[in-house]
């Protein structure tokens, strides 16, 4: 192999290759190929959305961005398929606009797959991509890359972590994930699953550091419903909620409390109202809990009134800004009345939620963020300590790769795997290649990466 020029850069039979062009050093903008015997295949390709308040080194601008893929488009000959794992904005949001460069089947379950193909048809965009569905916990075969799909828990329906079988090695990649005993979506966290790869002799394990920084276990959904309920069942006032449109046990979790409050559900934001339909459509949002018109809430009393908006990081055009600006056209909001964040404040947002809760305190509306309550009114979605820490034991792969993250976050994450007794851990950023077999090492900056803006 050759990675002194990218002309050269190409896997033999005995290579096995891990090579981020995006989300390594980083959180979000997800964008990873893996190489084996001359074939590449790529795991995810996400967007990252810009924040002119935050401190930047990308010339790009733009609203929306993706990894630049210059690298794996002058290859897609070589591009064997493209797997999603599951249908967060960071993992599958760049795919209809970069699709066209890459022209090659995609392989997701079918929940993620319809989230694609109303992306698909909002966009106009690719209406020719083969999209291939893969049952939660299947098989299947991508070139050389024989791909098992593993069930996981996390903060939307279907989320597969993935083993990769080559003739050079295995490698376990973790995607997004958490250990949840009490998911509101899906069935409970699985050990046993992830105990059997111990005896595959798994060569590398790529995994998830979003939260390597935070001791001990992450809360499951089902607490954070506990604490919801908690809050809004002493309210007497209108009670907004805002967090994360793909959270669909979160909503849910707030169909129920609606119910058991005696209020009306209604959902403001377009990406909110098209993930429920997609949740709808694949069976994951029950029967029981129903849902009212946005433009009905208006009509309500105080007291029968939850609604969940868009908008928790402060973004000026999502629902609750314009609830904030009294210029939204179902509700106007009063004295008193509550606005919950359940979710977490992203690095970066912070002078755009101070802003908004400025706006939303000069109409005397009062506001919970989520570090502030002293009840669990938002869990993340990923592992803390505690859980990597599990998990490196169970799987006791040759080689941990910290990815998902910013550089702390994968130096903590490296730590935890030396601690649970990996004995190689290779960390590294956005271009390195990685090479994970025949001898472990990484070869820096072996590709030139970027970030392109798209149109969202």
């Amino acid at each position: 192999m050759t990675v002194s020029s990218n002309t050269h850069l190409l896997p033999g039979p005995k290579d096995l290759w891990f090579l981020p062009l995006g989300g390594c050093g980083e959180i979000g903008m997800n964008l990873n190929l893996y190489g084996h015997d001359g074939r590449w295949l790529m795991v995810d390709c996400g967007v990252t959305f810009y924040n002119p308040l935050q401190p930047t080194t990308s010339p790009i601008t733009a609203e929306v961005q993706a990894a630049d893929p210059t690298f794996i488009a002058q290859r897609r000959e070589l591009l064997a398929g493209i797997i999603i794992t599951h249908a967060h904005e960071d993992h599958i949001g760049a795919l209809p606009f970069l699709w066209p460069r890459f022209d090659c089947p995609v392989y997701c379950t079918p929940f993620t797959a319809e989230i694609l193909r109303r992306k698909i048809a909002r966009s106009g965009l690719s209406q020719t991509m083969p999209i291939i569905e893969i049952v939660p916990g299947g098989t299947c075969n991508i070139g050389p890359f024989l791909i098992n799909w593993l069930n996981i828990t996390h903060s939307i329906p279907e989320p597969q972590a993935l083993l990769i079988s080559t003739g050079a090695g295995k490698v376990f990649h973790t995607a997004d994930w958490k250990i949840d005993h009490g998911p509101m979506t899906g069935k409970p966290f699985k050990p046993q699953v992830f105990k059997r790869l111990a005896q595959q002799n798994i060569t590398a394990m790529v995994c998830d550091s979003t939260n390597a920084l935070k001791p001990g276990f992450s809360e499951s959904e089902t607490v954070c419903y506990q604490a919801l309920y908690e809050v809004i069942r002493h309210e007497t006032q209108r009670v907004v909620v805002s967090g994360f449109s793909s959270n669909i046990g979160r909503l849910i979790s707030l169909g129920r409390v609606a119910k058991r409050t005696g209020r009306y559900l209604a959902l403001f934001g377009r990406a909110m109202e098209n993930m429920v339909g997609a949740a709808r459509a694949c069976g994951y949002w029950p029967e029981d809990i129903p849902l009212i018109e946005p433009s009905h809430i208006g009509y309500l009393p105080a007291n029968e009134v939850l609604v969940v908006a868009t908008g928790s990081q402060g973004e000026p055009r999502a629902a609750l800004s314009r609830l904030a600006q009294q210029r939204h056209p179902h509700l106007i909001l009063e004295e008193n009345d509550l606005v919950l964040f359940s979710s977490i404040l992203i690095p970066g947002n912070e002078m755009l939620v101070i802003r908004l809760i400025a706006q939303l305190t000069l109409l005397k509306v009062r506001t919970m963020q989520s570090a502030d309550s002293p009840l669990p009114i938002h869990v993340s979605g990923h592992p803390n300590q505690g859980e990597l820490d599990l998990m490196y034991r169970y799987v006791q792969p040759a080689i941990a790769v910290p990815v998902h993250g910013e550089a702390a976050h994968i130096k903590a994450n490296a730590a935890v795997a030396r601690a649970a007794g990996v004995s190689q851990q290779l960390t590294g950023q956005n271009g390195d290649l990685f090479v994970l077999a025949p001898q472990p090492r990484i070869w820096p900056q072996a590709v030139a990466t970027g970030r392109i803006a798209v149109e969202h």
